[in-house]
């Protein structure tokens, strides 16, 4: 009998750890998402006022946690998701910081807003013209 674990099982063991890492830190990331959602909302009725800002921050607590939602339940990330929190939280940037913004930064925020809204569309363009299939390890067989 060979004392030595095999490759094979210190791979699976190495696998199933990183796993486990990777639940504990989008549990993390979704609970630390919750607590900054309530405390938006704590400080939104302590000043009894609900600004644009308020509601696309809530907005971007919301995608991270659908983002979490969706990785946990099929271990992918669809790419469009980080594309979109991105646009929200440089349209809040507009937003709330106009006054103190100058004109050239004000366009490159538009600018990067229209590359991002742009690639979204291109990626929705080359899952539809070309699809992919998933392949035999995508979906968990040997």
């Amino acid at each position: 009998m060979n004392p030595q674990p095999s490759k094979s099982r210190v791979v699976a063991i190495g696998g199933r750890m990183l796993s486990w890492i990777e639940v504990l830190g989008l549990v993390a990331i979704a609970i630390a998402t919750v607590v900054a959602g309530i405390q938006e909302i704590i400080e939104m009725v302590s000043r009894r006022e609900v600004g644009l800002g308020d509601l696309l921050l809530l907005f971007i607590y919301l995608e991270v946690l659908t983002m979490v939602g969706i990785y946990l339940q099929s271990g992918a990330l669809p790419i469009r998701m980080p594309l979109y929190i991105a646009m929200v939280a440089l349209a809040r940037h507009l937003i709330l910081d106009m006054k103190e913004i100058t004109e050239t930064e004000i366009i490159a925020t538009s600018a990067a807003i229209l590359i991002l809204a742009g690639a979204v569309l291109l990626i929705r363009f080359g899952h539809v013209r070309f699809p992919y299939h998933l392949s035999n390890r995508d979906e968990g067989a040997p």
